[in-house]
């Protein structure tokens, strides 16, 4: 039986001299002191280890086992994380959306994440009520809830935002059809935000060369989709061609018949972990709160925590089990 604290971050920065000081991410010096602290009371683990503890028999990890995992390839990563990393001598590993690198594209949660850390969010959630308003005048057959029925069923609070928060994320990110929320995603963005999304990707995102150096100094690279898309909601056969062309574009950084998948948005269902198995993946990620357990969580299931249970941020992991 083995157990690991899987942790999980998406930004981290200087955030109060950032353009974004409203991004949720975790500041720099924050960062420091948690790997400092993670390194004198954890075993930091490497993905390679989770691995072998969830794919054979004999596996086994030390006892108070961590694993270090970066969503999204932010140039955070390369810039901010990886020297960190390096210094203290563990492995991060790092999941990374292959349209991000692949076309220099601004994925959508990014757009969402920049327009909410730039809006007052009483404000977006009326301007999402108008935008839809004028999609379903342009597009009648769209046949969208109205407002009031989208607002009752997911404006429901989280763990770190408040329920108007999560319903224009939800909105924009899988309640409507995917044309519609790609366009108001847009519209927002350049509201708020006020950059071309091509500019604001090269700056955002990490390359192909960045991603290479990483690799090499020991770092792990994993799966995290093509698209960012909610894979657990997608039609089977949009599902397998957003794997497929997330591991054509990562193959130089992967293996084939080993690697690891980090749902997005923690989306999966059967036909999804039943695919990823016939492609070679080894372990899959979600964004469940809870320790990894071998007796308990299968090596497609393996559940997450949030940097922000551990110090400085908080004391939160001592009580999630």
């Amino acid at each position: 039986m083995s157990k690991v604290r899987i942790i999980m971050y998406h930004y981290v920065r200087d955030l109060k001299n950032s353009r974004y000081p409203e991004i949720k991410g975790l500041d720099y010096e924050l960062f420091k002191q948690q790997i400092a602290f993670l390194k004198k009371h954890f075993t930091i683990v490497t993905m390679e280890d989770v691995i072998e503890a969830w794919n054979s028999e004999n596996g086994t990890l030390p006892e108070n086992a961590v694993l270090l995992t970066f969503d999204d390839g932010y140039i955070d990563n390369f810039t901010a994380v990886f020297p960190i990393l390096n210094e203290y001598k563990v492995q991060g590993s790092f999941f990374i959306p292959g349209k991000s690198f692949a076309e220099n594209v601004l994925l959508d949660v990014n757009k969402v994440h920049f327009t909410l850390a730039s809006a007052d969010i009483c404000s977006l959630v009326k301007d999402i009520y108008m935008l839809l308003d004028q999609w379903r005048s342009e597009e009648p057959a769209s046949d969208i809830p109205s407002n009031e029925e989208l607002f009752e069923k997911y404006a429901v609070a989280g763990r770190y935002d408040n329920k108007e928060t999560v319903f224009v994320k939800r909105i924009l990110q899988k309640a409507v059809p995917e044309g519609i929320r790609n366009r108001i995603s847009s519209d927002l963005f350049q509201k708020y935000v006020g950059m071309p999304e091509d500019k604001f990707a090269r700056e955002l995102y990490m390359n192909r060369d960045q991603i290479r150096c990483m690799k090499r100094e020991g770092m792990f690279i994993g799966v995290h989709g093509y698209d960012h898309y909610w894979l657990g909601n997608l039609p089977e056969q949009e599902m397998q061609a957003d794997i497929d062309k997330a591991l054509e574009v990562m193959d130089e950084f992967i293996d084939q018949d080993n690697w690891v998948l980090n749902y997005p948005y923690g989306s999966r269902n059967p036909n999804v972990l039943q695919y990823i198995e016939s492609r070679g993946c080894r372990a899959g990620m979600t964004i469940e709160v809870e320790v990894a357990d071998s007796a308990v969580h299968g090596r497609y299931e393996l559940p997450r925590l949030n940097c922000n249970d551990f110090p400085p941020k908080s004391d939160s992991y001592l009580a999630i089990g």
